[in-house]
């Protein structure tokens, strides 16, 4: 044996004794540490895969509650959509909840539901603006302008995403009290906004030619 294979044999028996020595006092704990993360693997996995389950299960349901909105069964519907057990789509069940009283005829409901999901902090707040706005259209043939502009107000800036769709509920609002004037000045603004939508523009410009004989002489 040469002096180097003696050198590197010794060396490999102290590191042994150096790993058994470990082994014998944290031995124990590496195990333990061991079982825990297996453990913890298996517990998120099983967590992921539980949210995936109610996540389709949530699917199925809701799909099936909008199909039978579709076809007119609107009891059903609701019924359906009250048992959507989902975070995610529980908020969007709710809103479609609105939707179906709204498209039953029962506007003093689908407006108190938007209102309810516009209030509760644990919905996403694009959701929330929209269910005050889809209010605020419920709104437009019996509530007053002020009313409406006490609602919506904080959408007529020209950095706000819902900012057309309020103007409407506005304009629309206003022509039918006859503040015509008002009226005109919303819809203006919207067939002024390079963003508008092609048929909202439309409507606003049609709005425009239907007031413009209502407006004071100049």
């Amino acid at each position: 044996m040469t002096d180097e294979s003696l050198i590197r044999e010794v060396d490999e028996e102290v590191r042994r004794d150096e790993y058994k020595k470990l082994w014998d006092r944290f031995g124990n704990l590496f195990t333990v540490f061991a079982v825990l993360v297996v453990a913890a693997v298996a517990a998120f996995k099983g967590w992921q895969y539980y949210q995936q389950t109610q996540a389709e299960a949530a699917v199925l349901v809701y799909s099936e509650a909008v199909k039978k909105a579709g076809e007119g069964k609107f009891e059903d519907a609701l019924s359906a959509l009250k048992a959507v057990n989902h975070q995610g789509y529980g908020q969007l069940a709710r809103l479609q909840e609105a939707s179906v009283l709204a498209e039953k005829g029962d506007a003093e409901k689908a407006v108190a539901a938007y209102d309810a999901i516009a209030a509760d902090p644990a919905i996403d707040p694009l959701l929330a603006d929209v269910a005050r706005i889809r209010a605020g259209y419920l709104l437009v043939d019996t509530a007053k302008p002020d009313e409406l502009l006490g609602r919506l107000g904080k959408f007529d800036k020209d950095s706000e995403v819902w900012r057309n769709q309020a103007r409407e509920i506005f304009g629309l609002a206003a022509y039918r009290t006859g503040d015509f004037v008002m009226a005109d000045r919303y819809m203006n603004a919207i067939f002024a906004d390079p963003e508008t939508p092609p048929a909202m523009r439309q409507r606003a410009q049609v709005m425009v030619q239907l007031i413009a004989p209502n407006l004071p002489k100049t």
